[in-house]
């Protein structure tokens, strides 16, 4: 696809990725919480406060109490005694379809990083003086060879898996909806897209045929409720600007035979109450997206044992 003088080619590309968080107790929120997700879609949550209403798993116990240590430990090394402390770790791997792969291992704390496994030395990165201790105790177990092996192996069979199950879900094209709108005619001109999947998207704007780049802020992308993700791009551009010029949005994604070209002065001002409405959907989509409980069926498998790795 080409957009204005650049090329975009989307390449199907599948993820499979765990997130892991540990807290410090007494703040009403579980203290061991499991995300995974697959292609950005979550197919897997478990936590600690409801570990009793799903299949005990033993080694998921084993998991579950590892992490609590790693943050008693975490906060030994940096000489905190009280207060609210986190733990977190992810773990995931990539695979495009022309065979490209990728892999990762990170752990951070308190929203920092902490260590991280460099797969191409087979060694630990400490980020700070306080992970040294760590990076010198899993260097000298020998962790980064036994971690390499799941990440370039179980890790992609898994996925590969997965994908093969889910395949028609995965690799579905739906086109996205495209709107802009303004609060008033003094607001920033949003370019939204909405409803696609795969996730890949290209927003851009352009001045009187020409590709503009300035004053131009492009959202992350969020989910939504559905399994679609949406996007937008806010542009900055006073009235007498939008009067003299010719404002176009152009979209490109997979699920379209031909990009989208939306221009501004086709579009009407939405009100206060509707732009209010839309943010406040897209707001409850992300938190029913990160905090609802999505199953995947799976023809057969479990989930791996994560190997537990200690402070």
């Amino acid at each position: 696809l080409r957009l204005f003088n650049q090329v975009f080619i989307f390449t199907a590309s599948h993820s499979l990725q765990y997130f892991y968080t540990a807290v410090t107790p007494g703040i009403h929120f579980p203290e061991f919480t499991v995300v995974g997700l697959l292609d950005g879609e979550q197919f897997v949550y478990y936590d600690s406060d409801i570990r009793k209403k799903i299949p005990k798993t033993e080694w998921m116990k084993k998991v579950d109490e590892s992490f609590k240590a790693n943050v008693a430990t975490a906060m030994k090394r940096f000489n905190q005694t009280y207060g609210v402390h986190i733990v977190q770790f992810i773990v995931g791997c990539e695979l495009d379809d022309d065979g490209t792969r990728r892999r990762y291992m990170q752990h951070g704390y308190d929203g920092e990083d902490y260590i991280s496994l460099d797969l191409k030395t087979l060694t630990w990165t400490a980020a700070n003086a306080k992970a040294v201790t760590t990076k010198q105790k899993w260097d000298g177990l020998g962790e980064a060879a036994r971690q390499r092996a799941y990440l370039e192996n179980e890790c992609i069979d898994w996925l590969q898996k997965y994908v093969e199950y889910g395949r028609s879900t995965l690799e579905r094209k739906v086109p996205p909806e495209v709107s802009l709108f303004q609060k008033d005619s003094s607001s920033p001109v949003v370019c939204h897209a909405t409803g696609f999947f795969p996730k890949a998207v290209m927003i851009a704007w352009q001045k009187n045929g020409e590709d503009l780049h300035e004053d131009v802020e492009l959202r992350e992308t969020l989910p939504n409720q559905d399994g679609t993700f949406q996007k937008r791009s806010v542009l900055a551009v006073s009235p007498e600007e939008l009067k003299k010029n010719k404002y176009t949005c152009v979209v490109q994604h997979s699920g379209l035979e031909r990009e989208m070209v939306l221009q501004v002065s086709d579009y009407r001002v939405l009100s206060v109450g509707l732009i209010g409405g839309a943010v406040f959907a897209g707001l409850l989509l992300v938190v029913i997206a990160c905090v609802g409980v999505l199953s995947w069926r799976r023809k057969s498998g479990e989930c791996r044992e994560t190997d537990t790795l200690s402070y």
